[in-house]
């Protein structure tokens, strides 16, 4: 099934998934950063995309490029404003406490865990840094193989804190709704100990566009399952992906294709996002 043309987003829909860079002078790339910059993917070319696809919110995911340098996902973040904009950033068990409390008046909600290239932090520190950041009421960001959940389960299931899985859970090879690995998302997304993110469907997709029917299937399986579980992000600017760069409306316009009615895609974009990230 092809992607349906989403009508105009609701009053309120969230973008909870992208990122903004800056010029490297301001914003110097990490020793740790994976993978070449978009440095021309900042605010004023990220609120060009807001305005075609009607987006009232967003949420600012902290990229790997920057490591635990916050400062260009905070900025953007008080550029867009209160109303508008939450961040998800990068910190560590470490972080200080105080440090903490300024990043949520700043707008952050979540601390990102990437456990794939780039990423900062180990599996075995997870448990502490979901200790350290529960207390503000945040969750912690996952990125990783959804490959992995079932050696992984105990260990999301307890966290001290909720866990947002990105990007349909990832699953880098090729995995039916039926899989032990989905359902696995399935009984952890229900335990209400999770959420997951409907984004980035190419990520890991061998039948590609327009439909990435494979990821698809897995996508309209977990919302069936749990829609109030789930949000919704564009992953803009598609780092990482090969050009030409998927098309955000149309990307939208999938979610249209995996909901089976205006009330779930108005929890998935409006509702949920309002409950995660406290807007």
């Amino acid at each position: 099934m092809p992607a349906t043309p989403m009508p105009v987003a609701p009053i309120g829909a969230t973008d909870c998934h992208m990122h903004i860079y800056g010029p490297p002078d301001r914003y110097p790339v990490a020793p740790t950063n994976p993978s070449p910059v978009p440095f021309a993917s900042d605010l004023v070319a990220y609120r060009k995309v807001q305005a075609r696809l009607g987006l009232s919110r967003m949420v600012v995911v902290q990229p790997a490029a920057y490591g635990t340098d916050n400062r260009c996902t905070l900025d953007a973040v008080a550029a867009l404003g209160p109303q508008a904009a939450r961040a998800v950033v990068a910190v560590t068990p470490e972080t200080p406490m105080e440090e903490l409390h300024r990043l949520h008046a700043a707008g952050a909600r979540g601390a990102r865990a990437v456990m794939l290239r780039g990423g900062i932090l180990p599996w075995d520190r997870l448990g502490a840094l979901a200790a350290h950041v529960a207390p503000l009421g945040w969750h912690v960001q996952l990125q990783f193989d959804g490959g992995e959940l079932p050696m992984r389960e105990a260990l999301i299931r307890n966290l001290a804190c909720p866990v947002v899985i990105d990007h349909i859970g990832r699953f880098h090879a090729p995995v039916t709704p039926e899989a032990p690995a989905v359902r696995v998302l399935l009984r952890l997304l229900e335990s209400r100990r999770a959420w997951v993110k409907a984004s980035s469907p190419y990520g890991v997709s061998r039948r590609g566009p327009p439909e990435y029917a494979d990821v698809a299937a897995i996508a309209r399986a977990v919302i069936a399952a749990v829609p109030e579980r789930v949000v919704w992000g564009s992953n803009w600017p598609h780092p990482n992906a090969p050009e030409p760069k998927p098309d955000e409306a149309a990307l939208l316009g999938l979610l249209a294709a995996w909901t089976p009615s205006e009330a779930t895609r108005q929890a998935i974009l409006v509702e949920n996002p309002a409950r995660l990230y406290d807007f």
